[in-house]
């Protein structure tokens, strides 16, 4: 269904095409997760989905190198990020939308279940209780 993976971490093919509407993927080797960018070809606008942020678990380090590569994907085509939307709670991997967020000012938009799964995570990794569950 998909061609193979390109240099700048993409599956190049594009089954999803309907319209104007142009789906990329982006494959996270480390997390095995998928990061996807939605737009409007004609239009220049976009969404992302589910973007990772960079984490190794046993130093604590964080890094953007994948944030970076759909940041330039983004670029590239002259795309107009306007929302990034988180799907679930990442077990596998960190969210990047706060950067998504931060460098091009588009929205976060994720379900309003996830301040039940903010209480558990802050309770689970005592995180204290000023730790914000809004979401």
């Amino acid at each position: 269904m998909f061609d193979e993976n390109t240099d700048d971490g993409r599956i190049d093919g594009n089954p999803s095409r309907s319209g104007s509407v142009k789906i990329d993927s982006f494959f996270d080797e480390r997390t095995s997760t998928l990061t996807y960018v939605v737009q409007d070809a004609a239009t220049k606008d976009a969404v992302v989905i589910d973007p990772v942020l960079d984490y190794d678990p046993a130093s604590g380090r964080v890094w953007t190198e994948s944030l970076e590569s759909v940041a330039a994907f983004i670029d590239g085509e002259g795309l107009t990020l306007h929302w990034v939307l988180e799907t679930h709670a990442h077990a596998d991997h960190l969210s990047g939308s706060q950067w998504l967020k931060e460098r091009y000012g588009a929205g976060v938009v994720i379900g309003a279940e996830i301040t039940q799964v903010q209480e558990v995570f802050r309770d689970v990794f005592d995180l204290g209780a000023d730790f914000p569950v809004d979401g």
